[in-house]
């Protein structure tokens, strides 16, 4: 682990927490060089999970990668980090309790789509733009017309 302040590689952990909510630690760490404090996030890698991408090509699955395709939608939104993490870990135990090895990204694209519908419809209107490829004003109006019809109540 490289200091941010330096470079010097060498390092101490001063504290570890676990993340509440997530499987994760939390570390403060110390550069033994010029004692420059900073703090580290370590996460349960799926590693064996693959995502199927459109095109066909595969590519490891990557948390930081949905992290910030979520927090694109949710620029100017009142939504915190605790909730846009609690997304991706939802997508997470989910690959996991399947036991997939490969998921489609279309799949995991309709579970954030879920999620944000829930959340905040200024997101899901924006990441649905993305993930249904919106390529005219109309779906877009289609879309926010969903959105307004009242859910059936029985």
């Amino acid at each position: 682990m490289k200091c941010p302040n330096c470079g010097y590689e060498e390092n101490r952990v001063i504290d570890s927490r676990p993340l509440t909510k997530e499987n994760g630690i939390r570390r403060r760490r110390e550069c033994e060089k010029c004692k420059y404090r900073f703090t580290t996030y370590e996460y349960v890698s799926l590693s064996t999970a693959l995502v199927i991408k459109s095109n066909g090509a595969r590519e490891e699955f990557n948390r930081e990668k949905l992290i910030r395709s979520i927090k694109l939608a949710c620029v100017k939104r009142p939504i915190s980090m605790d909730t846009i993490n609690s997304i991706v870990k939802k997508v997470e135990n989910k690959i996991m309790a399947d036991g997939l090895s490969e998921i489609p990204s279309k799949d995991i694209g309709g579970m954030v789509i879920d999620a944000l519908k829930e959340i905040d419809k200024v997101a899901y209107i924006r990441f649905a733009s993305v993930y249904h490829d919106f390529e005219s004003v109309d779906e877009f109006h289609k879309r926010i017309e969903d959105l307004e019809k009242p859910e059936n109540t029985y």
